[in-house]
């Protein structure tokens, strides 16, 4: 059975990333297999343990991973690093067996957690043992998830999951909850009549000019040698081991001119990009990074191998409006990227859309829309994922 493995960030207080669900699909016709839950989990755990690597997935933070009755009652949990695996009890009735599992799991030193939890009896001895309790802000009214946490009290940590946007990251703060799970972080925060900062200003600036059609290598030179901080992290990047280059690369006319046009484009794209966004979560630019490496990978499979830095860019720029906190169509306007490019980002009618929609998809673990793109586009989907999984290991080596 063929298994595709994504991830989605869980969040602290501080917007920081405290661990990572795993989402998986399971079989190779569908998009999720719940009838076969047991077998799902196993090939999770083996693909992300020994196929890929917990480190690769999770860049060595916690990995949340769904279990059923049947695994919980087994030994499956045992194989598992107790130090980084986080064990999700989903959708069961607990019985004097499962109860008794959980306990011998807590006693072995491993953190649980309580998924999709709303207030019922027969979820009592549960509580007392797991460490963590998840609410679905998607499926649950503001009373509820407001009740959940007086009834139970602040003793327990709560989740709040399928959180999507800063509206209700900011209420879930409020009513108590200390971690966050979902897509906000990558929304605009957009406040009528505010400008974007002067920095920010500076650096979208340097993106627009070294984005021209007729690129001038040496007025981009110019601009990124008077800018001490950019040049740091550009002679910093290029020494970094990403290029095993022999000697050490001093000045920025030389990196430029070893980076060529594209890879000046690109990386300098890319590291100006990660500059706009100094006040956001470290997450945003590792998925920016994450979906320009993605979209780069996948051209060549698609058919746009001459347009890989075109499809490098698609996935970079898909999430300036959360770094400039201002609406992506007026963005893209001041943009001199192609159009493309644009239209995809837009949603509208492009032959770049189905990629990018594709790259989406396989990204939220949205395994039915993924399953029909990849086969519109004839992918084989277990090749689609070691693209994924190679563009998590590449923003991993670039900034953290």
């Amino acid at each position: 059975m063929e298994v595709l493995l994504a991830r989605q960030p869980i969040f602290d207080n501080n917007q920081n990333v405290f661990a990572y669900e795993l989402l998986y699909r399971s079989g190779a016709g569908n998009y999720y297999d719940c009838d076969d839950g047991d077998r799902a989990t196993l090939e999770v755990i083996t693909s992300s343990l020994l196929l890929i690597g917990f480190e690769k997935l999770t860049r060595g933070k916690r990995a949340f991973i769904n279990f059923t009755k049947n695994l919980l009652e087994g030994e499956v949990a045992t194989y598992l690093p107790k130090d980084t695996a986080v064990i999700e009890i989903e959708n069961i009735d607990p019985d004097a067996k499962t109860i008794q599992a959980c306990r011998r799991l807590k006693s072995m030193g491993f953190v649980l957690t309580l998924d999709d939890f709303l207030c019922s009896e027969k979820y009592e001895p549960l509580i007392e043992l797991v460490d963590f309790i998840k609410v679905d802000f998607l499926n649950t009214d503001f009373s509820s998830r407001k009740n959940i946490i007086k009834t139970i009290g602040k003793h327990k940590k709560f989740l709040a999951e399928k959180v999507e946007t800063y509206d209700e990251y900011t209420q879930a703060q409020e009513m108590g909850y200390t971690y966050f799970q979902g897509y906000f972080f990558s929304k605009p925060v957009i406040i009528r009549g505010k400008d974007i900062p002067t920095y920010k200003m500076n650096y979208f600036q340097l993106l627009k000019t070294i984005n021209q059609p007729v690129f001038d290598l040496e007025s981009t030179e110019r601009l990124v040698r008077n800018d001490v901080a950019l040049s740091y992290k550009l002679l910093r990047f290029i020494n970094s081991g990403v290029f095993y280059l022999k000697s050490e690369i001093r000045s920025i006319k030389h990196a430029l001119t070893l980076l060529g046009k594209k890879g000046t484009v690109k990386w300098v794209s890319l590291i100006a990009l990660k500059m706009i966004g100094e006040d956001k979560p470290n997450e945003l630019i590792i998925t920016t990074l994450g979906r320009a490496t993605f979209c780069e990978l996948l051209s060549e499979k698609v058919g746009f191998k001459n347009r890989s830095s075109d499809f490098f860019l698609m996935g970079m720029f898909s999430l300036i409006d959360a770094f400039l906190d201002q609406p992506l169509e007026n963005i893209l306007l001041d943009l001199p990227i192609c159009e493309e490019i644009k239209e995809a980002l837009l949603g509208n009618d492009s032959p770049f859309k189905d990629p990018y929609n594709l790259m989406i998809a396989y990204e939220k673990g949205d395994w039915e829309c993924f399953h029909n793109l990849a086969g519109k586009l004839n992918l084989n989907e277990k090749e689609v994922m070691d693209f994924y999984v190679n563009s998590l290991d590449m923003a991993n080596k670039i900034f953290f």
